[in-house]
């Protein structure tokens, strides 16, 4: 008897996220993984400044949108508010890493029982595709013209494996939605997180990989081969801090 695959509640409303862009798979993976939990009434969504806004419009569930940078700190107050409930938080980069730095950081040392997905996307991309602390050596954004010049800006910030150094974190991993395979690890990187905040066990992030062929100025095709060929071996791929078990 074949499986039918119906689309989960949450994302059963069309999104406008650009064509090529990740955004859509860990959207739908993120609602897969709260609809087997049972969660879909007892879930508030606190989405960053960013891409992350067209998801007001496409994410068919409770959800706060927070000024730039404060996700982790308005899906604290969730849940101190209501424990009861699944407090997560949606950035990108720029939100989460340059300027909510001091917030996602904050809720990961004290670790905070909320879960955070963080897209890297290697730019500001709603805002004009500006260098992000994540840009690439090299890569040419609306304000790196001639290439990041990491004599001057430093390298790519790797945000994950800071937060897996703090003590109490419950789990840290980084996924990609580049390939199948990817995307398949990356929802047992998106329920573990889900399940370390059900399970009282602390805070999680997981950041992901995500192609931005808007942005990047790049086909689809040559996004993602991009991604395999610079991104993925700068960023590590996989759990850096398991749940303890």
């Amino acid at each position: 008897m074949a499986v039918v695959k119906t689309t989960p509640t949450m994302v059963s409303i069309p999104n406008h996220f650009c064509p090529g862009c990740g955004h859509g798979i860990l959207n739908r993976l993120i609602a897969e993984v709260i609809q087997e939990k049972g969660y879909e009434k007892k879930t508030i969504l606190t989405l960053g400044v960013g891409c992350s806004c067209n998801m007001n419009g496409s994410w068919n569930g409770d959800k706060i949108q927070t000024a730039h940078g404060r996700a982790a700190s308005t899906a604290t107050g969730v849940k101190v508010a209501r424990p009861d409930l699944l407090s997560i938080a949606y950035q990108g980069d720029g939100d989460a890493y340059v300027i909510g730095l001091a917030e996602t950081l904050n809720a990961a040392y004290r670790s905070e029982p909320i879960t955070v997905f963080v897209i890297n996307n290697n730019n500001f991309a709603m805002t004009g595709g500006q260098m992000s602390w994540t840009t690439m050596p090299g890569q040419v954004t609306t304000t790196s013209a001639h290439g990041r010049d990491t004599s001057l800006t430093g390298m790519p910030i790797r945000v994950p494996e800071i937060a897996a150094t703090f003590p109490d974190v419950a789990y840290v991993a980084r996924g990609s939605v580049h390939s199948a395979k990817e995307i398949n690890r990356l929802k047992g990187y998106v329920r573990n997180a889900i399940e370390a905040q059900l399970n009282g066990e602390g805070y999680a992030l997981v950041e992901v990989l995500c192609q931005c062929p808007t942005n990047w100025g790049m086909s689809v095709e040559k996004s993602i081969q991009w991604m395999e060929k610079e991104v993925v071996p700068y960023y590590e791929l996989g759990e850096l801090k398991g749940r303890r078990k």
